[in-house]
């Protein structure tokens, strides 16, 4: 039987804290009070849920005190929240919604408007707060936690897609307090420490290394609506902050903040996340007085690459055991030097499958070996060095994109014949989105009426916009007609052909 550690146990010892929880804005709430009101919104939820169907509820939610209640009510009662990504809209949502099978969905006011026409609760709503209200456990009562086991599954969350829609990545309750309990541990988090989270709580960035060590140091939880960079220190002053998560570009963007001579007067002892600029891991620290640690990972967890000391810059790490270089195509190791997928020949590590998609899942973990998706190249040493994705997706601004849900929108534009979406290098987002479109015969571009209609479209999230328009004869190809995206990428911004700034 698995001794593997589960939230619900994570949870347990809280509901008797009184001097720690979660800080908001202006608002701070024990963790005895917020167990109290996870309890609430699980009962309120059961009332509402079919229990001959799986007691997914999806969450469309900025990060509230009210979004960590909905995750401690699925650690409390089995509810398995569903992320749901903003960025998508229209048919794009709803069947991300019907694949999870989402009984009910979950927004507030900040976050409904992708929903548009779709059916939802707000949860700031006096309606939903007397319907909470009503299913309150007695003052004096002891909470009820379920027996959960460490495989049980916890939440469910969303990939961005690579070539087509997102997969729901299943998220059981030992990967989330595994990760809680080891960055605790690394970190020497305890009752002292406040953890600081600003990325998105739907993505798994911040559930894993945020709010789980938050529960795993029984220290306490400092959350932000959203991350800002002007906000990151007079925030950390705020709070006590001694800890915080990023993915993406977060450094990046507090470091562009004008510098001031006690920038490392701060409580901030230490800083966890992924794909944060080398250059700038080396800087944050020096400049804010803190520990920032950049480790290598994905959602689905098959493959985790942590930073050593002695590891170079601009490398993920050493290659762990059983983690390899290979060709895409033979499977073989690649040499020194030479660029392939990362693949985990010991098995699933972390994975643990994609929800009401065993075809996918098995793709994924064909010959019985985890298929990361990500390229990379490995030095004498055995350091790896991130080379970019197998698939055509583009990371922009710290979210990943998918080029054919793009692509599919833009092929509406008039008088278009083809598109091809791919990711030109930014220095401050990652990746920018650019597309080359063939248009028929006679037609031109029109630059003003392409972003008229890209406003028009209910299903293009504001990251997904163009930032440039290639209008092309043609478009590069293979000999089995497939578009080179690569010739595309490389060629960039400063090609033979007209290019349209298209940014909003």
């Amino acid at each position: 039987m698995s001794t593997d550690p589960t939230v619900t146990q994570l949870l347990v010892p809280l509901a008797e804290i009184d001097d720690r929880g979660v800080y908001f804005e202006d608002s701070f709430t024990s963790w005895r009070d917020h167990l109290r009101h996870g309890a609430a919104i699980a009962a309120a939820l059961r009332a509402r849920l079919d229990p001959a169907r799986p007691p997914h509820v999806g969450v469309l939610l900025q990060n509230t005190p009210f979004f960590s209640a909905m995750l401690v009510a699925a650690g409390m009662s089995g509810i398995v929240p569903v992320g749901l990504n903003p960025v998508r809209r229209g048919a794009a949502l709803i069947r991300d919604i019907e694949h999870a099978d989402c009984q009910v969905v979950l927004a507030d006011s900040g976050s409904a408007a992708p929903l548009d026409g779709i059916e939802h609760l707000n949860v700031d709503s006096n309606v939903w707060a007397d319907e909470v209200a009503a299913h309150a456990p007695p003052p004096d009562a002891e909470l009820q936690f379920q027996s959960a086991s460490p495989t049980d599954l916890f939440m469910l969350i969303y990939t961005s897609g690579t070539s087509g829609d997102p997969k729901a990545v299943k998220c059981s309750h030992s990967k989330v307090a595994i990760a809680g309990t080891t960055m605790a541990q690394r970190f020497d988090l305890g009752r002292d420490d406040v953890c600081y989270v600003s990325m998105p709580l739907f993505h798994s960035n911040a559930v894993l290394v945020g709010w789980a060590v938050a529960l795993a140091s029984q220290g306490s939880l400092a959350l932000r609506r959203k991350f800002s960079a002007s906000q990151f220190l007079p925030d950390v002053r705020r709070y006590g902050a001694t800890y915080a998560n990023y993915v993406g570009k977060p450094l990046s963007y507090v470091l562009a903040t004008p510098e001031l001579p006690d920038d490392a007067d701060n409580p901030l002892r230490a800083v966890y996340g992924n794909e944060g600029v080398p250059s700038d891991i080396e800087k944050f620290g020096r400049r804010f007085g803190c520990l920032v640690q950049d480790g290598f990972g994905s959602t689905e967890g098959g493959v985790a690459i942590a930073r050593t000391p002695d590891t170079p810059p601009g490398a993920l790490g050493p290659l762990p055991d059983g983690v390899q270089i290979v060709d895409p195509e033979t499977g073989e190791q690649c040499a020194v030097g030479v660029v392939g997928e990362l693949v985990n020949t010991a098995g699933a590590g972390r994975f643990e499958g994609y929800y009401n998609d065993e075809a996918a899942s098995a793709e994924r973990m064909a010959g019985g070996v985890y298929h990361s998706g990500d390229l990379a190249y490995r030095d004498e040493k055995g350091y790896a060095y991130f080379a970019g994705r197998l698939g055509d997706w583009m990371r922009v601004d710290g979210e990943n994109l998918g080029a054919a849900p793009i692509e599919r929108v833009l092929l509406r534009y008039p008088d278009t014949v083809e598109v091809a979406v791919y990711a030109v290098p930014d220095p401050t987002v990652g990746d920018q989105v650019m597309a080359a479109m063939v248009l028929a015969p006679g037609a031109e571009f029109d630059a003003d009426k392409f972003r008229a209609f890209l406003a028009e479209q209910p299903d293009l999230g504001p990251k997904q916009w163009p930032s440039y328009v290639r209008i092309s004869p043609k478009l590069p190809r293979t000999v089995t007609f497939k578009v080179l995206k690569r010739q595309l990428s490389a060629e960039g911004v400063e090609c033979a052909d007209p290019v349209w700034s298209i940014r909003r």
